[in-house]
């Protein structure tokens, strides 16, 4: 299967090094609007390096695209990978905007092609279980959720033409790094969102970006399950993301990829833990690209369909854009 990369920057290398493992799977040409970066990758994966994606995707046709751009240019190119008969695996959000979902949506309809949307550490191992006891009702059923990322960027992270940018970007923590946490808080809610309030704030570089560094919301959603997220990159050092499952009979946290039933007096049990082999991510995000890379590349070969499709990976589109718009209104419940 021939692949193409558009985007060339720092993500961009955790899909090459997934793509890189995958047997039957060929880098054919990378494009970046910076061609030099391109021609690096090509030089050590192989392929055709290219200034413009759109004459790479007619010269090379490739089977499959990787997008790894910043966020304002992913349906744009995913529907241009589609109409050229790809199929799409694109680095989160799927969309910055719901009309851009939408045509994102229907345009993976019309294709009949896959589209995948990285959410890597819904393949973490202790997501992986914490999934399958809340699916089994193990510990009963689940009450409530409460999730907390703390993480630290500094004025050096926004010094290029996007991060931090409302246009480009579409906002700031809860839409590039809680967006993770806010899709597996959704996807353990098992239910989808009936309501969202949230409050956002920018509390260490004003005057240095135009978006939130700060954000809390309270979810609701159909199954009675409440979920309560505060994400920060205002904070001293990248601290394991900390998600918190309150059932009937046990408190399971999720710690990092770490997952561990939490007793009364303090101890924990472990009830799964990441690979001690496994590479590929930062200790604080995962490293569940390879996992989910490989799953989608199974699903190309087979026509079963990937299950974070832009239906299912849209889902933290729909929650932020509704956690955004009741920020804007002073924390009022907008309903989903």
């Amino acid at each position: 299967m021939k692949v193409a990369l558009i985007g060339c920057g720092n993500i961009s290398k955790k899909h090459l090094e997934a793509l890189a493992l995958l047997d039957g799977v060929t880098l054919c040409a990378a494009a970046d609007i910076r061609p030099e970066r391109a021609a690096a990758v090509c030089a050590q994966y192989g392929g055709r390096a290219y200034g413009d994606y759109k004459e790479m995707l007619q010269k090379e046709r490739p089977d499959a695209v990787h997008i790894c751009t910043p966020h304002d240019l992913h349906v744009s190119m995913a529907l241009d990978a589609l109409q050229a008969g790809c199929h799409v695996f694109c680095e989160k959000p799927a969309a910055i905007s719901l009309d851009g979902l939408r045509a994102l949506q229907n345009a993976q309809k019309e294709s009949g092609r896959q589209v995948g949307v990285c959410f890597q550490n819904r393949c973490n191992a202790g997501a992986v279980k914490a999934r399958e006891l809340l699916q089994t009702k193990a510990y009963g059923r689940l009450l409530a959720i409460r999730a907390a990322v703390d993480w630290c960027r500094g004025a050096d992270y926004y010094a290029d033409d996007w991060h931090g940018r409302k246009a480009r970007e579409g906002g700031g923590v809860l839409i590039n790094q809680a967006i993770h946490t806010l899709d597996l808080v959704q996807y353990f809610a098992g239910s989808p969102a009936r309501s969202v309030q949230a409050h956002t704030a920018n509390d260490h570089l004003q005057g240095v970006i135009d978006v939130e560094d700060t954000a809390q919301l309270t979810c609701r959603f159909q199954n009675g399950v409440l979920a309560r997220l505060n994400a920060t990159t205002a904070f001293a050092v990248n601290a394991p993301v900390v998600i918190d499952l309150f059932t009937e009979r046990a408190l399971l946290r999720l710690e990092g990829a770490t997952l561990s039933r939490v007793e009364a007096d303090g101890s924990a049990e472990v009830l799964a833990q990441p690979d001690v082999h496994a590479k590929g991510g930062k200790a604080y995000w995962g490293t569940g690209h390879r996992t989910m890379i490989a799953a989608f590349y199974r699903c190309a070969e087979t026509g079963e369909p990937f299950p974070v499709d832009a239906f299912e990976g849209g889902k933290a589109v729909e929650l932020f854009l509704a956690a955004y718009r009741s920020a804007e209104e002073n924390g009022k419940e907008i309903a989903l």
